[in-house]
């Protein structure tokens, strides 16, 4: 269940209302390695939702197999977060 510091940054992300003020938001609140983290796992998944293997995904976009595998396991059997922004 979430905090409600957790709901607090959901509802501040329904707040914005195009890619620039997601993307200004996402610089104030994150570091860039903390951006680029996560924009990494977010290709990871992209990738391995084509069906590439996790060995091509780690190959192609540098990602350890550690994340590959933690990626691919939570496009499964998470919450389906990342199939939902990939089908959109």
């Amino acid at each position: 269940m979430a905090t409600n510091q957790e709901k607090n940054l959901m509802r501040s992300l329904l707040l914005l209302q195009d890619e620039k003020e997601v993307a200004f938001f996402c610089r104030d609140l994150m570091t860039p390695a903390e951006i680029s983290e996560l924009s990494l796992r977010l290709e990871v998944a992209n990738q391995l939702n084509q069906g590439k293997t996790q060995r091509a995904v780690a190959k192609n976009t540098g990602a350890s197999i550690a994340t590959v595998t933690r990626v691919n396991q939570w496009l499964k059997r998470g919450k389906g977060g990342y199939k939902l922004v990939l089908e959109r």
